[in-house]
């Protein structure tokens, strides 16, 4: 793939996590593929990972990546954003990350996932449980 393909396969890989799609998510990944975050240090699998995107829209509405930069690599792509989102109770989500992504034959075989444990924690967390 040159730059130009790797970006527009990083654009569509956001995109169908944004909009909750995990067959195109799934079809992203070769079958596999490792998915590694930096707050447990545990390597996912792909189903782990689209369970993951369920959990992600079954918690919250108008699921949103803010991309930041996005850079092809030779091998793949890195991409900074944050992730938006509105809780049940209507209050907003946000997530810092940075992603490096690592592609073989037009496919992810490692998505390794870099965010703030502290602000996992509070975004994850209940507002009010938050508070104390």
């Amino acid at each position: 793939m040159n730059s130009a393909e790797i970006l527009a396969f990083a654009e569509h890989f956001v995109m169908s996590i944004q909009r909750g799609d995990t067959a195109a998510v799934r079809a992203c990944y070769a079958p596999h593929a490792k998915i590694w975050h930096n707050t447990d240090h545990v390597e996912q699998t792909v189903d782990k990972n689209i369970e993951l995107v369920k959990w992600l829209h079954r918690t919250l509405t108008n699921v949103r990546y803010r991309v930041l930069k996005r850079v092809a690599l030779a091998d793949g792509f890195l991409q900074t954003h944050v992730l938006e989102g509105t809780r049940a109770d209507g209050s907003r989500f946000n997530l810092d990350a940075c992603v490096i992504i690592t592609l073989e034959n037009d496919l992810i075989v490692r998505l390794d996932e870099y965010i703030d444990s502290a602000q996992t924690i509070a975004a994850t967390s209940r507002p009010e449980a938050a508070r104390g």
